[in-house]
Protein backbone atom coordinates (compact mmCIF):
# COMPACT_ATOMS: atom_id res chain seq x y z
CA UNK A 1 0.00 0.00 0.00
CA UNK A 2 1.47 3.47 -1.01
CA UNK A 3 -0.21 6.75 -0.42
CA UNK A 4 1.28 9.62 -1.14
CA UNK A 5 0.70 13.12 -1.07
CA UNK A 6 1.30 16.09 -3.74
CA UNK A 7 0.86 19.87 -4.33
CA UNK A 8 2.44 21.81 -1.25
CA UNK A 9 4.67 24.33 -1.95
CA UNK A 10 5.15 28.00 -1.39
CA UNK A 11 2.02 30.47 -1.22
CA UNK A 12 1.47 34.00 -0.13
CA UNK A 13 -0.93 34.47 2.76
CA UNK A 14 -4.66 34.64 1.48
CA UNK A 15 -3.28 32.54 -1.47
CA UNK A 16 -4.65 28.92 -1.99
CA UNK A 17 -3.13 25.27 -2.50
CA UNK A 18 -4.89 22.05 -3.30
CA UNK A 19 -3.17 19.33 -2.02
CA UNK A 20 -3.82 15.61 -3.59
CA UNK A 21 -3.68 12.36 -2.15
CA UNK A 22 -2.86 9.16 -4.57
CA UNK A 23 -3.34 5.47 -3.26
CA UNK A 24 -2.02 2.25 -4.59
CA UNK A 25 -2.99 -1.29 -3.28
CA UNK A 26 -5.59 0.33 -1.43
CA UNK A 27 -9.64 0.92 -2.87
CA UNK A 28 -10.16 4.30 -1.33
CA UNK A 29 -14.07 4.04 -1.47
CA UNK A 30 -13.74 1.10 1.69
CA UNK A 31 -11.89 4.07 3.97
CA UNK A 32 -12.25 7.36 5.27
CA UNK A 33 -9.64 9.41 4.42
CA UNK A 34 -8.06 12.24 5.96
CA UNK A 35 -5.90 15.09 6.03
CA UNK A 36 -3.12 15.92 9.30
CA UNK A 37 -0.96 18.43 9.51
CA UNK A 38 2.34 19.24 11.56
CA UNK A 39 3.51 22.76 11.82
CA UNK A 40 7.06 23.08 12.89
CA UNK A 41 7.65 22.29 16.60
CA UNK A 42 4.77 21.20 16.90
CA UNK A 43 2.47 18.00 17.36
CA UNK A 44 0.52 16.38 14.55
CA UNK A 45 -3.11 17.63 14.28
CA UNK A 46 -6.27 16.85 12.62
CA UNK A 47 -7.17 18.86 9.78
CA UNK A 48 -10.06 17.16 7.93
CA UNK A 49 -12.38 13.58 7.17
CA UNK A 50 -14.43 12.36 4.74
CA UNK A 51 -16.27 9.45 5.00
CA UNK A 52 -15.89 6.33 2.34
CA UNK A 53 -18.92 8.05 -0.14
CA UNK A 54 -18.01 11.60 0.41
CA UNK A 55 -21.69 12.78 1.85
CA UNK A 56 -20.30 13.26 5.46
CA UNK A 57 -17.29 15.42 6.46
CA UNK A 58 -15.83 16.82 9.57
CA UNK A 59 -13.45 19.70 10.07
CA UNK A 60 -11.05 21.23 12.50
CA UNK A 61 -12.43 24.79 13.88
CA UNK A 62 -8.97 26.25 12.77
CA UNK A 63 -9.83 25.47 8.96
CA UNK A 64 -13.59 25.50 8.71
CA UNK A 65 -15.14 27.93 5.91
CA UNK A 66 -11.40 28.00 4.21
CA UNK A 67 -10.42 24.13 3.53
CA UNK A 68 -12.58 21.72 2.04
CA UNK A 69 -12.04 18.29 1.40
CA UNK A 70 -13.42 15.99 -1.06
CA UNK A 71 -12.68 12.76 -2.83
CA UNK A 72 -12.82 10.85 -6.35
CA UNK A 73 -12.70 7.15 -5.88
CA UNK A 74 -13.31 6.51 -9.64
CA UNK A 75 -9.90 8.09 -9.84
CA UNK A 76 -8.64 6.60 -6.20
CA UNK A 77 -7.66 10.63 -5.25
CA UNK A 78 -8.15 12.41 -2.61
CA UNK A 79 -7.90 16.44 -2.15
CA UNK A 80 -7.60 19.11 -0.04
CA UNK A 81 -9.04 22.83 -1.67
CA UNK A 82 -6.84 25.50 1.05
CA UNK A 83 -8.24 29.12 0.25
CA UNK A 84 -7.25 32.01 2.61
CA UNK A 85 -4.04 30.58 3.64
CA UNK A 86 -2.49 31.96 6.83
CA UNK A 87 1.10 31.67 8.08
CA UNK A 88 -0.18 29.21 10.95
CA UNK A 89 -1.24 27.24 8.36
CA UNK A 90 2.36 26.15 7.08
CA UNK A 91 3.15 22.38 8.15
CA UNK A 92 3.39 19.11 6.70
CA UNK A 93 0.12 17.68 5.53
CA UNK A 94 -0.03 14.30 5.62
CA UNK A 95 -2.94 11.90 3.93
CA UNK A 96 -4.37 8.86 5.80
CA UNK A 97 -6.88 6.12 5.41
CA UNK A 98 -8.78 4.73 8.12
CA UNK A 99 -11.93 1.83 8.15
CA UNK A 100 -13.90 3.44 10.42
CA UNK A 101 -16.70 5.99 9.55
CA UNK A 102 -15.51 9.09 10.46
CA UNK A 103 -12.21 9.54 12.57
CA UNK A 104 -10.88 12.57 13.84
CA UNK A 105 -8.11 11.14 16.00
CA UNK A 106 -4.68 9.19 14.64
CA UNK A 107 -4.80 6.01 16.28
CA UNK A 108 -7.73 5.32 13.98
CA UNK A 109 -5.78 5.41 10.78
CA UNK A 110 -4.05 2.29 9.52
CA UNK A 111 -1.88 4.50 6.84
CA UNK A 112 -0.41 7.19 6.26
CA UNK A 113 1.63 9.01 3.23
CA UNK A 114 4.98 10.56 3.85
CA UNK A 115 3.50 14.21 4.07
CA UNK A 116 3.98 17.14 1.75
CA UNK A 117 5.52 20.37 2.71
CA UNK A 118 3.14 23.64 3.06
CA UNK A 119 4.81 26.83 3.22
CA UNK A 120 2.70 30.34 4.09
CA UNK A 121 4.81 33.57 3.64
CA UNK A 122 3.33 36.54 5.39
Amino acid sequence: VHVVESGGGLVQAGGSLRLSCAASGLILDNYAMGWFRQPPGKEREFVAVVNWSGSDKEYADSVKGRFTISRDNARNILYLQMNSLLPQDAAVYYCAASTRGLPVAQHDYEYWGRGTQVTVAS
